[in-house]
């Protein structure tokens, strides 16, 4: 696609995010409503399309196509609540206190660029573009060229539940083009005014660098995984070695390890149960069977970066699963003493695949190490006993310094479109800690606050009006007025 042909596109939904910042809470949340519902009524030949086109099993297209309908619909009645409007009243004295009215209000024309790993929750009709709109933002969507087909029935769909709510076409562009070019020429346009993005660190890190370079930078939310290490402590390690061995292997190759918070390593302590359990890691893998991965090149890196886990010095293969035909992924699981994944950074890079590392400690001082030594995290979780935690404070409250979302049991790899998820971690994981891309809370990356000093009631945003016409909660005159029908 050409710069001309960008640029078009781009002028189109400026005017469209003016009319989605002009139609009230409610109209928007009915349009959202809408689009979902166009989304619910795609037939079979959505699944099989992306079933084609990504290798990805039926059941799992299905609940994904489940949870992105859910994620219109949740972030609708977030914003129809007015919990985004973040509405704050102080009203003053008439004499030396004037009165000041802030809500929160859309940035403008917001660029998302789809996910190779979702093609429906997190790329087209994903997310990102929800969330976007949600505020109030047109969205110009960049196509990404491992579901283009994919992309095309969610865009139409998106497209048709716009139309009936009467906005204009620019409130959704599609954009195509597998080069760098296309995005660069997406993200340097000076109308876009954010961008959201789901994928590795090198594209996520020159999207962002794009970003703040230009004349007048703009936010890129990147989100690029990370290794979301699992330190399995010694009480809970000895009462479920077995049991504990089965539900890692499970994460690590759900989807074949193809999520971004896979569980690539794991952390535990050399004792007595620790020859058992990597014995029963192998038992484990082994019954793995290889799978399509998304792409051939998503294929090829996975076998490089196993490759290069092999070279580095105290590494070795504790076992594997059925071998790979070209384009599929083996599941298998390495081990290293922590001396020498504390010394070596490349040991700590994602292996997007269902590859893991088990790093061996003498002690609770050396997983403090390996834990120092990690860049920032989408989740940490502790396979742990109560008795544990209390044993092991310090690595607990490093642990919150290194990461989005801190779990007490259980594995990484299923994330709840709720308001209390975190999906974003410290820098290397996310560009941004402070936001989430997944749950209502992500609207709040494409929002920004703005104040209105002694305003004609009449003229203020329905928001901050007086009489609350929304009827959404607020705060006026530093007390809280709740929401009401």
């Amino acid at each position: 696609m050409s710069n001309e042909q960008i640029h078009a596109i781009v002028l189109k939904s400026v005017a469209a995010s003016d009319y989605l910042q002009k139609i009230s809470l409610h109209e928007r949340a009915a349009l959202m409503h809408s689009i979902a519902d166009e989304i619910t009524e795609l037939g079979e030949s959505l699944i099989q399309t992306a079933e084609q086109e990504t290798g990805l099993p039926n059941a799992r297209l299905q609940g994904e196509k489940g949870r992105t309908v859910g994620q219109w619909r949740s972030y609708a009645n977030a914003i129809k609540s007015g919990l985004f409007a973040e509405a704050r009243i102080d009203k003053g004295d008439g004499v030396q206190k004037a009165d000041i009215r802030k809500y929160n209000k859309a940035v403008g024309p917001v660029a998302v660029f789809g996910a190779s790993n979702f093609p429906f929750a997190f790329s087209t009709a994903g997310g990102d573009t929800a969330s976007a709109i949600a505020a109030g933002c047109s969205v110009v969507y960049k196509e990404h060229p491992g579901h283009p087909a994919t992309s095309q029935i969610m865009a139409e769909a998106i497209q048709r539940g716009l139309r009936k709510h009467g906005a204009p076409e620019g409130a959704f562009g599609y954009i195509q083009g597998a080069g760098n070019s296309v995005g660069e020429a997406l993200v340097l346009h000076p109308a876009i005014k954010a961008v959201a993005f789901t994928g590795s660190l090198a594209g996520g890190k020159a999207l962002f660098n794009l970003g703040v370079t230009r004349e007048e930078p703009i936010p890129v939310f990147a989100e690029m995984g990370s290794v979301n290490p699992v330190f399995a402590l010694p009480e809970f390690l000895q009462q479920n070695t077995s049991t504990f061995a089965q539900q890692y292997v499970g994460s690590l190759s759900l989807g074949v390890g193809q999520f971004c918070t896979n569980p690539g390593v794991l952390v535990v302590q050399k004792d007595a149960s620790l020859a058992s359990f990597k014995q029963q890691l192998q038992e484990e893998i082994a019954k793995i069977p290889a799978a399509r991965m998304l792409h051939q090149g998503i294929a090829n890196s996975y076998n490089q970066g196993r490759s290069q886990l092999l070279e580095q010095q105290g590494v070795e293969q504790i076992g594997a699963g059925s071998a790979a035909e070209n384009g599929q992924g083996q599941g298998a699981i390495y081990s290293v003493d922590a001396k020498y994944f504390i010394d070596n950074p490349i040991l700590s890079h994602e292996v997007f695949g269902p590859a893991g590392l088990l790093v061996e400690c003498e002690d609770q001082q050396q997983m403090l190490a390996v834990l120092a030594q990690l860049g920032g995290q989408l989740t940490i979780t502790f396979s742990a006993t109560k008795g544990d935690m209390k044993q092991y404070v310090d690595l607990f409250n490093l642990a919150q310094k290194k990461c989005g979302r801190l779990l007490f049991g259980g594995m990484p790899t299923g994330v709840d479109v709720v308001l209390a998820m975190q999906h974003g971690g410290p820098f290397p994981s996310s560009t941004d800690s402070r936001f989430t891309s997944v749950g209502p809370d992500a609207i709040k990356r494409f929002l920004r606050p703005v104040s209105f000093q002694n305003w004609p009631d009449e003229l203020l945003p329905q928001e901050l009006q007086e009489s609350n016409p929304l009827k959404i909660e607020r705060i006026v005159d530093n007390k809280r007025e709740l929401a009401y029908s």
